[in-house]
């Protein structure tokens, strides 16, 4: 399972920037996070100003 990103999200990219993988892509309206390509760091999560990012 992969991280999920929530409507919470304000597409600000910190998420994106800080993916070791690549594994966060624009989307629209938010950010999205590719199921295939997420090795389940938590980078993102630790580093998303508004919480949006959820666990597996």
């Amino acid at each position: 399972m992969a991280y999920k990103i929530n409507e919470s999200c304000v597409a600000c990219g910190t998420c994106a920037a800080t993916c070791p993988v690549g594994a966060i892509k624009e989307g629209s309206p938010i950010y999205v996070i590719s199921e295939s390509e997420c090795i389940e760091c938590g980078a993102c999560a630790s580093v998303c100003p508004v919480s949006a990012i959820e666990a597996p």
